[in-house]
């Protein structure tokens, strides 16, 4: 009884989903928040082009590409450009505890948005920034 246990056990985490897969719950309810402030039809294509284009800093004058610190690639570690503080993959098939936290997300569009582009993103730009993210 107890090796089929063991057996049966192992069976259904083999069968269970990955763990390293976004949490659908959290990826789902934001969405729903972004399509509530105006948002609809993300697209992860419309992130991606955001994603390696240029932003110009307003007092600087310098070039900002969200690619910069956190690569083309999005399950690679990056590195900011700034301090040199190595970034987690943002792929959350490369790092499980991405996509999982909407307080975290939230911080971290903020963050970045402000940071990038010089301003908050949008729902809209939230809401594809999101799927883009989830489908790496």
């Amino acid at each position: 009884m107890k090796t089929f246990t063991r057996v049966a056990l192992m069976l259904a985490a083999l069968a269970a989903p990955c763990s390293h897969a976004a949490d659908d719950g959290v990826i789902a309810a934001l969405l729903k928040t972004y399509e509530g402030q105006g948002g609809s039809k993300f697209a992860a294509a419309k992130a991606e082009v955001m994603w390696t284009q240029p932003f110009i800093d307003v007092k600087s004058g310098d070039k900002r590409r969200c690619s910069a610190c956190h690569s083309d690639d999005l399950r690679r570690q990056g590195k900011h450009v700034v301090t040199g503080k190595l970034i987690d993959p943002l792929a959350a098939s490369a790092n499980p505890k991405r996509l999982t936290d909407p307080e975290h997300i939230e911080k971290w569009f903020l963050r970045n948005c402000k940071w990038t582009l010089g301003r908050e993103c949008s729902p809209q730009e939230k809401g594809d920034f999101l799927v883009m993210i989830r489908s790496k």
